[in-house]
């Protein structure tokens, strides 16, 4: 049975995708901060699923979660913890809101699949998606403003790209995906799709993903999005 490991997993697309990859049969370890304060998480509560305790902003968490997993190989990784941060504008950008928001998504993702490495399924072959957004598309980028979660989701494309390149060589494929604009706490309640909608198409893209396509941006109905 493979197995799918899930960060931010208590709510929102993080707890639709622990849904959806138990709907299909894998096995699931989902992380968040607080797992027994988790409600809508531990519902879910059967023999396939592993809740874990993660929290993304504290370097030992990261560290002690391969132990959690007590060698179990991982055949998906979801890097879906993140965080949009407050004050973006101009004039009341902060430079601790900024530091902040990139140790979430940008540092944070690196940190955890450089300690998942070693636990990565090379034959299957393994794969590492990570939830990025459109707004870190500079192309695309023609409203300004949002310079801390914008630059966060920037940097962290150029993380994984840099990733696929790095780890080509030992059968791991890599991708960034945005999720669309969704129903979520995030995205509010007049956001364009649900979280089921958005996990289905994402699931589409990540099961297409191959090594041609490795280090892509995508959307989640499995368009190209630019840099």
């Amino acid at each position: 049975m493979e197995t799918v490991l899930i960060s931010g997993a208590n709510r929102g697309i993080g707890l639709e995708f622990v849904k959806q990859y138990l709907a299909c049969g894998y096995h699931v370890s989902a992380c968040c901060r607080d797992p027994e304060k988790a409600e809508s998480l531990q519902a879910l509560a059967c023999g396939e699923l592993q809740v874990l305790p993660l929290d993304v902003a504290d370097t030992r968490s990261i560290e002690q979660l391969p132990d959690l997993l007590a060698g179990r190989a991982i055949s998906l990784f979801i890097n879906n913890a993140g965080i949009y941060g407050e004050r973006q504008s101009l004039e009341q950008v902060d430079e601790q809101e900024w530091l902040k928001v990139f140790r979430v998504n940008t540092i944070a993702p690196l940190l955890l699949t450089r300690a998942l490495l070693p636990l990565m399924d090379r034959q299957a072959p393994g794969k590492l998606v990570y939830l990025s957004s459109k707004m870190g598309s500079i192309e695309d980028n023609s409203g300004g403003g949002i310079y801390i979660y914008r630059s966060s989701k920037t940097a962290l494309n150029q993380v994984i790209k840099s990733l696929s390149i790095d780890l080509a060589s030992e059968g791991l494929l890599f991708a960034a995906l945005h999720p669309g604009w969704v129903q979520t706490d995030m995205g509010g309640p007049s956001a364009d799709i649900n979280t089921f909608t958005s996990v289905r198409g994402m699931q589409a893209v990540i099961e297409s993903l191959d090594v041609s396509g490795s280090g892509g941006f995508y959307n989640y109905d499995g368009s190209l999005i630019p840099w």
